[in-house]
């Protein structure tokens, strides 16, 4: 049997980076020179409103206010999924591996959204979309088809926008949705009723 030298292994590494980074850079140009003046707005606003975990909180206020003891559970497992997520995105993985915005010099006016000058790599909004996404719906399943498709038009919108490639978001999704699984097999005792089983 006739085993490749080990130092083949180096280029194709790098062939296989190279060929990552065209295809990001492709789904990147793709998306921002194509006109969508109908779905700039809503997805720039969507974009937006995620910015701080927003949309997520606010999420969870409604939920642990009007949905019982389930739903207070839920927006304990959803908070919790946020705030580990953050901690992990924004002041580990973001300065393990530093990465430059992209230039949004091709993105139009109306997609315009706030470009953090922290690391792009990955995206904060689209791992605290996912995480909060996963670990919510444990309590809350039929929440499932709007809140992942909800995390996913974030993930998308913060492409459409400029701030990130494709990649980021991907990433994201993949580190946000880790860690809701976490804490979806977390029994939380934040809440008192957060262990009985009336809803």
């Amino acid at each position: 049997m006739n085993i490749p030298p080990a130092r083949t292994s180096a280029p194709a590494r790098q062939g296989l980076a190279e060929e990552v980074h065209a295809l990001d850079r492709a789904i990147y140009d793709a998306v921002a020179t194509t006109p969508t003046p109908i779905l700039d707005a809503p997805v720039t606003w969507i974009s937006n409103a995620a910015s701080f975990g927003r949309l997520w909180l606010v999420l969870a206020a409604v939920l642990g206010v009007g949905g019982g003891a389930r739903g207070r559970r839920a927006a304990a497992r959803g908070l919790s999924a946020l705030g580990v997520t953050s901690i992990t995105s924004n002041l580990a993985v973001k300065h393990l591996v530093p990465r430059h915005r992209p230039e949004r010099l091709i993105v139009t006016a109306t997609r315009e959204a706030r470009m953090p000058a922290s690391s792009s790599f990955p995206s904060g909004h689209t791992a605290s979309a996912f995480a909060s996404a996963t670990a919510v719906t444990a309590d809350v399943p039929l929440l499932s088809v709007p809140l992942f498709a909800l995390a996913t038009v974030v993930g998308y919108s913060r492409v459409h926008t400029g701030v990130h490639d494709p990649t980021d978001v991907v990433a994201g999704g993949i580190l946000g949705a880790g860690i809701g699984a976490a804490m979806r097999t977390t029994t939380l005792r934040i809440c008192p009723l957060s262990n009985r089983r009336r809803v």
